[in-house]
């Protein structure tokens, strides 16, 4: 038996799991009550606080805190609230005829002791989103956000701390070791969101007690832009998508496909939109973030850097400055495929274009790559659409806009394969923290007890009529 007594988050672990079943039969009723006091804390008593601590962390402007952080917890507690009930009710299903006289039924039942680490580029939705499927699942938390956005996740641990007690859920601060340490516990469930090479160290990590994942990654996520496309109107949600939050956006519109024949018309579009959006100094403007921190800002502009000697031409921004880890709205053609902005996830509000003549070469170029947790398409013909669709594969699909996929909550929302495993929000979120129990009950005697030991002809022929008929 693993000793993990010199492990300083073990005793926080042990009280959540001696906890779990006094958390995981409450009522459904009970676990309301607690999101809506969470609900209670986002929308009045800490709002303020939110959006203080994150234009702070990385300057991001109010309006977008309370679009992309606030408002979709508050919509994932109201869409739950709405339906628990029917999600923690016996799930009755059909006996099949060699079964008569039982009854059979799933329950949905907590998976127990979780933890969910969280990103820093929207630390209050990404954290608190799994958290209301997991309350909502029953089960006992340990959260660890971002040490990138310590002032928003100083804000988290005070609403933590008012609304719950730890032996339920748990927030711990602190670097990356203090993740490591909480990975060398035995969870019964864990929920990443962050990068697919951290990904893989949660998942090997998780492999040593066969804890079950969630893994919300990235990747590249495409835009095709096809020549039946409204452009005026495509290029304004392109530039929303990919620009809000600074580009820092795990579905953001990671490169552009456009059709050889509109190119002018979608840099002329591009242009005026920007200035439109962020005035002629984005710098300056009030709707535009900045980068987390210097570490990725450096990381940015050396991808700038290296698509410059490659000969790649800019045809919209390019400033940085250091000294506010600010970073231009750019946009880039002739990139070169070998180049860091074409090789990785960008995540910043550098926008790469590629032109094509032929819808085939753009299926053969995401099909080269990992499978994007985004895809987006705007066009008028529904049948290139369906094409796209059918002979590419991706987390998910948004068709004549971007990142609004995110806030369906009738949706699953996830990855595949490199992108991620599993799905959140709404139902899907609650079953990912939950275990399908299947139970059956025997009422009255059976087939199968007519079939037991000592076998004959006449059980024989039984068997025989049962797997001809039925």
């Amino acid at each position: 038996m693993t000793d993990y007594s010199d492990n300083r988050y073990f005793k926080l672990f042990e009280k959540q799991k001696s906890h779990q079943f006094t958390i995981g039969n409450t009522s459904c009723k009970t676990r309301i009550k607690k999101l809506k006091s969470l609900k209670h804390a986002l929308e009045v008593t800490y709002k303020d606080s939110i959006r203080e601590a994150l234009y702070t962390d990385f300057k991001k402007p109010y309006l977008e805190t309370d679009l992309t952080e606030i408002y979709p917890v508050i919509d994932e507690i109201n869409f739950v609230a709405s339906n628990l009930k029917t999600w923690l009710a016996k799930q009755k299903v059909d006996t099949p005829i060699a079964l008569l006289g039982s009854s059979s039924w799933i329950k949905n039942e907590p998976k127990g002791v979780c933890l969910i680490i969280s990103p820093w580029n929207f630390p209050v939705n990404l954290t608190f989103g799994p958290l209301v499927s997991a309350i909502a699942a029953g089960n006992t938390v340990i959260l660890k956000p971002s040490e990138m956005t310590p002032h928003t996740s100083k804000v988290m641990s005070d609403i933590v701390n008012d609304i719950f007690n730890d032996h339920e859920v748990a927030l711990v601060e602190g670097e990356v070791e203090v993740s490591q340490e909480l990975l060398k516990l035995p969870f019964n469930h864990i929920f990443f969101t962050g990068s697919p090479q951290v990904g893989k160290i949660v998942m090997k990590a998780a492999s040593e007690h066969l804890t079950s994942v969630t893994l919300e990654l990235g990747g590249k996520s495409p835009v095709i832009i096809d020549d039946t496309s409204n452009l005026d109107k495509a290029v304004k949600k392109i530039i929303f998508g990919k620009f809000l939050n600074a580009g820092q956006t795990c579905i953001a519109p990671d490169y552009v496909f456009i059709n050889e024949r509109i190119k002018t018309e979608f840099i002329q579009a591009f242009k005026t939109t920007l200035k439109t959006f962020y005035s002629e100094n984005p710098s300056e403007s009030d709707s535009f973030g900045r980068i987390v921190n210097q570490k990725h800002f450096k990381r940015l502009k050396s991808y700038l850097d290296d698509a410059s000697t490659r000969n790649a031409s800019i045809e919209f921004g390019g400033i940085s400055d250091e000294r506010d880890n600010y970073i231009e709205p750019t946009l880039i053609f002739d990139v070169s495929e070998d180049s860091e902005l074409m090789q990785n996830e960008i995540f910043g509000p550098i926008l790469p274009v590629k032109t094509y003549k032929a819808i085939d070469e753009i299926i053969d170029y995401i099909n080269s790559k990992e499978k994007p947790l985004a895809l987006y398409i705007f066009s008028k013909n529904k049948k290139r659409t369906t094409q796209i669709i059918n002979n590419t594969r991706a987390g998910s699909t948004c068709i004549n806009h971007n990142l609004l996929q995110f806030l369906n909550h009738n949706l699953p929302f996830g990855g595949s394969n490199n992108s991620g495993i599993g799905k959140s929000h709404g139902y899907f979120g609650f079953l990912e923290f939950s275990n399908q129990r299947s139970v059956l009950k025997q009422h009255t005697l059976g087939a199968v007890d007519l079939l037991m030991p000592p076998y004959n002809n006449f059980k024989q022929k039984i068997v025989d009529l049962t797997i001809k008929w039925f």
